[in-house]
């Protein structure tokens, strides 16, 4: 990529940011002075606020763009080939390879998936924002990094299971209706500080860092194992993504409360 590309294709993610954030601030302001009717405070920071905002907002498209969606597609595509996977090293082999790989053959796609899904829930934004105003509202009682680690734990899972899934070929909607029924349980016996919380904490997974990693790693799979098709097998993880924070939020809130109970009790 030359200069001139870089500098055209840097203008443009700005430009398109600005576009994107436009409606956002007209909104807010014009909420604000037309049915509010009061001035805002600070004005000078909260505008210097929102520049920040698009140039962080510009700088992390572009690198999202330039490094993390072509790694994360060519680490899809290589840890999924069936000639990778089965050792061999002779390109006339791969057919001979496909036939002969297994689900526990692609061990290595499962650990990527767990790795790369925790990573990058980790690294979300809209997560981090979810977490610090959890930990403001309940006084402490969430911790912002005990949110962060039980969400970033469910997505690593859930797409790991995704990628199982997609291996073996088995239909989406069995894993999706089994998941559900087991939120469903966990609402009635968890805390009912945490269920909301949960369940948003299933809605923050699906941003900027999160969809196109994993989307490329599921497209990937689903074209490499023979027999899948990447229009029906390789989307869905965004689902498992989505799904699975919920029980492990759940699931940290209730292991928490119940350690607390027993330190009381022994105490």
């Amino acid at each position: 990529m030359s200069l001139i590309d870089m500098l055209s294709q840097i203008g443009t993610t700005i430009l398109a940011t600005v576009r994107d954030v436009l409606p956002i601030a007209a909104i807010l302001f014009g909420f604000q002075f037309a049915i509010i009717r009061k001035p805002i405070p600070n004005l000078g920071k909260v505008l210097a606020g929102f520049v920040w905002v698009l140039i962080g907002l510009s700088l992390f498209l572009i690198g999202l763009e330039w490094a993390l969606f072509p790694l994360g597609k060519l680490m899809a595509q290589q840890l999924t080939d069936p000639v990778f996977i089965s050792g061999l090293t002779e390109a006339g082999s791969e057919a001979q390879a496909a036939i002969e790989l297994h689900w526990q053959d692609y061990a290595w796609v499962y650990v990527f998936a767990f790795l790369i899904g925790f990573s990058t829930t980790i690294a979300e934004p809209s997560l981090i924002a979810v977490a610090i105003k959890a930990n403001e509202v309940s006084g402490g009682a969430i911790g912002i990094w005990g949110l962060r680690i039980a969400v970033a734990f469910g997505v690593a899972i859930g797409i790991s299971l995704g990628c199982y899934r997609i291996v073996v070929g088995d239909p989406i909607h069995w894993y999706i209706l089994v998941g559900y029924v087991v939120v469903v349980i966990q609402t009635v016996f968890a805390p009912k500080l945490i269920v909301p919380l949960a369940y948003d904490s299933g809605g923050v997974t699906t941003s900027t860092v999160t969809v196109p990693l994993v989307a490329a790693l599921g497209l990937g799979l689903a074209e490499t194992v023979p027999g899948r098709s990447p229009l029906i097998d390789g989307f869905g993880l965004i689902a498992f993504a989505s799904l699975f924070p919920i029980m492990s939020v759940m699931a940290y809130a209730q292991l928490s409360e119940f350690i607390a109970k027993r330190a009381k009790t022994q105490s």
